[in-house]
Formats: structure tokens, sequence, C-alpha cells
């Protein structure tokens, strides 16, 4: 292992690359765990919960190592891994899980109860997420390896497809999620809210699921193009507040039968300031009755930055009795990627999606880290994924 460096927040509007430790088999609290891998990482992405933290619009402490969408390959193991060897191309889910508690063994890893001592969950390089290092970086732990490693069958043909394969270790089982939780099915119809990547991969997803239409809302001129440009149905909500009259001028009635929530806490309304809860309220204005709402979107306990006090401790003002009178599902909550990124790989590899080109993958360097977050706090309608090593350049 050469020197490590990695990406640091710092405060608000402030990450830098710096020299960090060498990544060891321990876990946060020191101990010696043997259950683990190291990787050298082939692929590392920024992902639009890393902004929110960037933005200060979270508790995360000066001085961490940010990013959880990891792609490596296995440099080190511990005694008891068994099932990946040192060579490996792996991918690495955003969720650390240990796969062994009640809610692993149910298949809800965004929720494992042992990987964090102040909630259920875990993540690389997050806030109030255990404290596992994370992966933007040259190198990184990653613990119960052999549970939550999928290993590339084929190398190589992996690392051809590599832009597309780094998005299995969020955004697009996020997406893939996102439109299974509200019920995609063929012939369905069916909105997002916003055109960042994870919309897109929503969108994506809800096309490979078989939806007849996919239609996406943002205010973002240049994301909107290029939804356009992928097949989705834009919808520039800049124009007026009327959702459904917009969606009714593509499908003849102002309602979906899924519609999928892929800004979360920071949305903003018409009038261009902050609303947290619009995207929820009008998720329930516009699908239909019994229909079912994704919400990938990211929801925080704590919002320092929030418009007004509720708001600053999670409470949002809902029209919840809108939804229990149609009879809505939600579904909330971090995604289980083990549940899904093996069917995705499989997907990708034999060019039943082209993810890296939906949410249009943009390749840079690890010291070029800081310039691509505030490129993409700007809204460039990009997906950035770090090659720390000049792997993928290569």
């Amino acid at each position: 292992m050469s020197k490590n460096r990695g990406v640091i927040y710092l405060g608000p509007q402030h990450v830098e690359v710096q020299d960090i430790p060498d990544p060891k088999l321990e876990a946060p609290d020191g101990r010696r765990i043997e259950h683990a891998a190291i990787l050298k990482i082939v692929a590392t992405n920024i992902c639009g919960s890393d902004q929110h933290m960037v933005r200060g619009r979270t508790t995360a402490p000066a001085g961490m190592v940010l990013g959880h969408e990891i792609t490596g390959e296995v440099l080190e193991i511990g005694r008891d891994v068994e099932m990946v060897a040192k060579g490996d191309l792996v991918s690495v889910p955003f969720n650390v899980a240990c796969g062994r508690c009640r809610t692993c063994r149910h298949g809800d890893t965004g929720v494992c109860l042992t990987v964090n001592p102040g909630r259920a969950g875990g993540a690389y390089g997050y806030v109030d997420m255990g404290g596992w290092i994370g992966g933007q970086a040259g190198y990184v732990m990653v613990p119960y390896a052999d549970f939550n490693l999928m290993k590339f069958p084929d190398k190589d043909r992996a690392m051809a497809k590599i832009r597309d394969v780094t998005m299995l270790t969020d955004i697009f089982p996020t997406g893939f999620h996102g439109a299974v939780t509200a019920k995609v099915g063929v012939g369905s119809t069916v909105y997002v809210a916003g055109a960042g990547p994870v919309g897109l991969a929503a969108a994506a997803s809800s096309r490979l699921l078989g939806a007849a239409v996919t239609m996406i809302g943002d205010f973002n001129p240049q994301r909107l193009a290029h939804a356009k440009a992928m097949g989705f149905e834009p919808i520039d909500l800049s124009q007026h507040d009327r959702l459904g009259e917009m969606i009714a001028e593509i499908v003849g009635v102002p309602e979906v039968d899924s519609a999928i929530d892929a800004v979360g806490f920071e949305a903003r309304g018409h009038a261009g300031g902050e609303q947290p809860a619009v995207v929820l309220n009008q998720m329930m204005e516009i699908t239909r009755a019994a229909g079912d709402i994704g919400i990938p979107g990211l929801y925080v306990t704590a919002d320092p930055g929030a418009v007004d006090e509720a708001a600053k401790q999670g409470s949002l003002s809902l029209r919840f009795g809108q939804g229990w009178a149609k009879s809505h599902t939600l579904h909330t909550g971090q995604t289980p990627v083990l549940k899904y990124n093996r069917m995705l790989m499989q997907a990708i590899l034999f060019d039943r999606c082209n993810i890296a080109e939906v949410v249009n993958a943009q390749v840079i360097s690890l010291e070029d880290a800081p310039k691509a977050y505030a490129d993409f706090d700007r809204g460039a309608a990009s997906k950035y994924v770090i090659d720390p090593h000049g792997m993928i350049a290569s």
C-alpha cells in the first residue's frame, strides 16, 4: 500500500484532499477485526447525500473522510474471510451490515442492528452512521467482507463496464428500490421528483421494470434536457405549481400509478424557497387512489440549516390525511443494496441498462474532487466518478 489520501469534510462548503492513515483491520472503536478486507479503490463516486453534509445541512463533524460508493480490488483479508480473495474485483454496498442480526437476516441491511451503536443502520463516511471511514480515498477497509462484498465473476468484463458497475454501490439500487417500492410494473405511469443522478436511476429502473411512461420533474434546465435525451418525459417545474396539470398534458389525466421522491429534505417550491415537505405533499396529490409512493430521497432526523424550528428537528408539515384518504402506500428508508445489486449487475453486463450514460457519469481524479463537489452543488447534470489510481483512465 502506498500513501493514502482522502476527501475530508472540513466544514460547510469546504472539502480538501489530504493525506490520511492507511486502513487497518479495525472497527471504529479500535478493536481488531478479522472478518474485514482492505481494498485498493478502483472507483468511488460523489453522491447527492454527501452534498447535504458538505452544504452544512447535517450534524457531520469536521474531519470526516467522505464517500460510500466504493468499487475496489481486494488487497488484504482477515483470517475469518473465506469468500473473497486477494485480487478480486468487488462492489461494496454503501450499507455497512453484519449479516447476522434480525434485520440483516430479513434482508433489511439498511438498518443493521450491529454496526452502529447510536441507531439502526451503518454507512461509510457518513454522519451518524457508525464512524466507518469513507471511501473517497485510495484505500478503505470493509467489515464483514464475506457478507458485504459482491465479487464480479469476470474481472475483465466488469472493468470494461466500470463506469456502469460502479453505480451498483448505491444509486442504481437506490433508484431501483424507489421504483420497486412504488410498485412500478408493466404499463405503469410514473412520476419521478428530481432529475439528479438518483432520479435518473429511478427513471431508468422504471423503464427496466416495464413502465409505459416515466416523467421527471425538476427546475434545472440542464438536467431536464439530459433526462429528455435519455428518453424520459421532462416536466419543468419552473413553469407553474400545478403539477397535476402538467402530468395531464402527457398522460391525459392529472395522476400517476407510481410516484418516486428522489429529492428529499432540501426540496424547493415553485416560489424558489425551501419547502421541506413540498415533494411529499405533491406525491400524495398526484398519485392515484391506492397507488404507491417510493421515497429514496434522504430525510434527516436533524437539519441545522432548516427554514423553521420544526424542520430542524426533522418534523415536516405533511398533508397526511390526503394520503390516508387515498389509501396510499409510502415506503421510506435507506436502500438495502444487497437485495438488488446482483440482479442489476446482470442487467448491466448483458446490456439491459446503460446506467452510466443515463446518469451522465464523468470520471475525475481524486485531486479534482473538491472542484466536482462545487460543480455538483451548482447543479451540474453529471454523476462524478473518482478514479484515485488512474485505473479507469488506463
